[in-house]
């Protein structure tokens, strides 16, 4: 029989290995969406071209940046774009650091100056037509200041769909955050915490500054669509996510997301505290 000072000797040289294994379930594992050297794991779709057509190499990698030019465009004609990620999520903290730099491109609309977004939840690129200007999605608008007063940024925007605030359904277009304004060509943090269908949340240099509830499919603002893509009423519980072109020159220098959804049993070795749905399939022993 061991006696209780064998035990406590046990128990002792166990601590560092109970201390790691706790550490390692509350490391967060951001996945670099965008690797710093090129596009891969990203598809382009620009309005009046076919998936995988980057007009004008809108979408490029230039000093380990990812950046949106029309310097081949003699006029934007509304040739709106998106570069698509290869893979959908649904539960989700997603993060981009980006700025406006440059001038608008020759006849982009004027609401378009140092305006881009970011579109989660969205449709899938190959449900999307030729001649479609935004997918059904929802946009994170990020808006650069134009030294003409405030100009919030992370804002809601809605381009076939809708959400819940307060408990009332919001059918207008756009929804204000409560950021800050950032003028100039500074380097602004946005993030969004997406939980399913049933919470999404955008923040700003770490504030929280919007929050929505039961994303869904409706509304208007999007042209040229598939009827069969946009079921309104539908529930928005996760999709592709992309990156804008709208007419004026972004740069992102980092695009991460972190996966909320995996395997959420402590005796697995890919446990993790911040989990919030459990996904046992993805469990390794």
């Amino acid at each position: 029989m061991r006696s209780v000072k064998h035990v406590r000797w046990l128990l002792w040289l166990a601590l560092p290995a109970l201390a790691f294994g706790q550490a390692e379930a509350d490391r967060e594992e951001w996945l670099q969406l965008f690797n710093g050297r090129d596009l891969s794991g990203w598809i382009p779709k620009i309005r009046g071209h076919r998936l995988g057509d980057n007009f004008g190499d809108t979408f490029r990698v230039e000093d380990g940046l990812l950046v949106v030019r029309y310097d081949a465009y003699d006029k934007f004609d509304e040739r709106f774009g998106h570069l698509f990620y290869e893979k959908p999520y649904s539960y989700y903290r997603l993060r981009v650091e980006y700025r406006f730099v440059g001038r608008q491109a020759a006849e982009g609309p004027d609401w378009a100056r140092r305006n881009s977004g970011v579109m989660i939840h969205g449709q899938t690129p190959e449900s999307m037509t030729v001649d479609q200007n935004f997918p059904i999605s929802i946009e994170v608008q990020l808006l650069g200041g134009l030294g003409e007063g405030p100009r919030t940024t992370a804002n809601l925007c809605t381009p076939g769909t809708n959400v819940v605030m307060d408990g009332k359904l919001v059918t207008r277009h756009c929804t204000l955050s409560s950021s800050k304004t950032y003028d100039g060509d500074q380097w602004v943090t946005a993030e969004v915490l997406a939980l399913g269908d049933s919470v999404i949340r955008h923040a700003v240099d770490g504030k929280t500054v919007l929050e929505y509830n039961l994303p869904q499919v409706g509304g208007g603002v999007v042209d040229g669509f598939d009827p069969k893509a946009k079921p309104d009423g539908a529930l928005l519980s996760g999709g592709s996510i992309s990156l804008q072109s709208e007419s004026h020159p972004v740069e992102f220098r980092k695009v991460e997301l972190l996966e909320l959804e995996g395997c959420m049993d402590p005796k697995a070795r890919n446990y993790k505290t911040y989990f919030v749905k459990s996904d046992p399939d993805r469990c390794r022993y």
